[in-house]
């Protein structure tokens, strides 16, 4: 153990957790994105994996439908009721719910349709190099720096394969 951590910085007693705790998130790209979350991992010292606690009003949406390239995410719903869009279809979700979003999966999005706060565990690893695709904006997003997030529409893009920078002698 590192000399200045004492054993009870390792554990994270969401009982004692109140409002002032939280991270009031709106995805910038939906208005109907509101979403309260507490940071659990950071404050035991994790570095590559992130886990959250999540809460999202009723009728309030987490982020914009995406989805990563590298990064997997994943959710486990503790209280309430709400939808996940997975794609173009909307599954319900409710207490004891669990579902995965792999890298370059379906695109998704957590709904609250009830009228309570809809609770989870949101979390995922933090590789770097990780691109959001918004399959419905036509944006692609990556982090540009520490401060920075940059948007490019699809259409912007210009792949280009490895073999075009080779000399052809």
């Amino acid at each position: 153990m590192p000399a200045d951590r004492q054993p009870t910085d390792y554990v994270v007693h969401t009982s004692k957790l109140g409002a002032s705790d939280e991270m009031h998130v709106s995805h910038p790209l939906n208005e109907r994105s509101e979403i309260f979350m507490t940071r659990l991992s950071d404050q035991t010292g994790l570095s590559h994996l992130g886990v959250s606690l999540a809460r999202v009003p009723p009728g309030k949406e987490s982020f914009a439908l995406h989805v990563h390239s590298v990064q997997e995410e994943w959710i486990f719903v503790l209280s309430g009721q709400g939808k996940v869009q997975i794609d173009d279809r909307e599954l319900d979700l409710r207490a004891g719910d669990f579902v995965g979003f792999p890298p370059n999966g379906p695109a998704h999005l957590v709904r609250n349709t009830s009228d309570v706060d809809l609770v989870y565990l949101q979390g995922g690893d933090r590789r770097v190099g990780d691109r959001g695709r918004f399959p419905e904006l036509g944006l692609v997003s990556y982090e540009h720096d520490a401060e920075h997030v940059a948007l490019v529409r699809d259409e912007q893009i210009e792949l280009r394969p490895f073999s075009d920078w080779l000399a052809k002698d």
